[in-house]
């Protein structure tokens, strides 16, 4: 029971903290219940779609072809798939952590890891499209054109921060998930 309360204390906190907030002022508490609901809505519409799509990864991609293309040694070729991986995919940036949890267990360089969560969070082909017709092409290409290598150089710059052994940690993290 205490291993229970202890794995879900977060979680408890915060439903305590909301029946509380219930008992003390109903309109806000109320108000948060329902923009709480309808979070969990969302995150049960878009997240059973992306762990199909991973387990058709996990199981249709050999690790050698995923190292060959975004490896160690994959060079501008990872680089490129990451971003263009990254930008065709859909849904909100907790979605980007399944998929790099099993780009890891494939062995993806970390780098290209990291280029594909920031393009995945900000250089989403769709919000491409929208930004054109809304804000104009000036804009749209303007901020691809300043993000695209952004994104390349945090992620060098975060992947030469990263000691090898939280890097080597993290990839034994992501191959015990099953």
């Amino acid at each position: 029971m205490k291993k229970i309360i202890k794995r879900y204390r977060g979680f408890l906190f915060v439903l305590v903290a909301m029946i509380l907030l219930i008992l003390f002022n109903q309109e806000l508490g109320l108000k948060t219940l329902r923009i709480t609901g309808n979070s969990v809505k969302e995150m049960l519409l878009v997240i059973p779609p992306i762990f199909l799509l991973l387990g058709l990864l996990d199981v249709w991609v050999p690790r050698e072809t995923m190292i060959k293309y975004m490896g160690e040694g994959s060079g501008i070729k990872g680089v490129l798939l990451a971003i263009f991986i990254g930008s065709a995919a859909a849904g909100p940036l907790y979605g980007a952590f399944p998929v790099a949890a099993v780009f890891m267990k494939k062995g993806v360089k970390f780098m290209n890891i990291l280029i594909f969560i920031g393009a995945w969070s900000t250089t989403k082909i769709p919000m491409f499209l929208f930004e054109i017709a809304a804000l104009g092409n000036t804009f749209a290409i303007t901020r691809l054109l300043i993000d695209i290598p952004g994104i390349i150089i945090i992620a060098f710059i975060l992947s030469k921060m990263v000691s090898k052994k939280e890097v080597q940690a993290l990839y034994e993290n992501a191959a015990s998930i099953d």
